[in-house]
């Protein structure tokens, strides 16, 4: 069952369920695959994990907004949507495993200091793509780095 059948299905089960907020945000993933179906890279899953890692991490930003604001009603509608969006992700790597992850590039990549972090970075975000936050891999690079 691909990402489009997946949505589909769960979009039937939330009709059923007249689980009004789900379908919504559900129904904002199937306009992010049919976005990518007519874009010129076509849907991959590849390509629909990276579209909706992005909408999660748009959705967190919009809620902060909100939550500055004072307007938590809005903030929790977008932290649902972006929970709902990161169902469909593969899990996220705890700080433990990325720190692990992390050492063995540097040590791969030979990189003893900050001037490294470009040759580290290239390596980390094509090894954890979609396992981890750029910008937590970035600190955490950052910070063995300056060891």
């Amino acid at each position: 069952m691909n990402i489009e059948e997946k949505i589909n299905a769960e979009i039937k089960t939330a009709m059923l369920a007249k689980n009004s907020a789900r379908l919504e945000a559900l129904r904002g993933m199937k306009s992010v695959i049919l976005l990518l179906k007519t874009s010129p890279e076509g849907l991959t899953e590849s390509a629909a994990m990276k579209a909706f890692q992005k909408e999660a991490k748009s959705r967190r930003e919009t809620a902060e907004t909100y939550i500055q604001q004072k307007r938590i009603d809005l903030a929790d509608v977008e932290l649902f949507q972006a929970g709902i969006f990161e169902e469909f992700l593969p899990k996220q790597m705890s700080e433990e495993e990325l720190k692990e992850e992390l050492e063995k590039i540097i040590s791969q990549t030979g990189a003893s200091s900050p001037a490294d972090m470009g040759k580290v970075m290239g390596a980390a975000t094509k090894a954890l793509a979609g396992k981890a936050d750029g910008k937590l891999i970035s600190e955490m690079v950052k910070k063995l780095l300056t060891k």
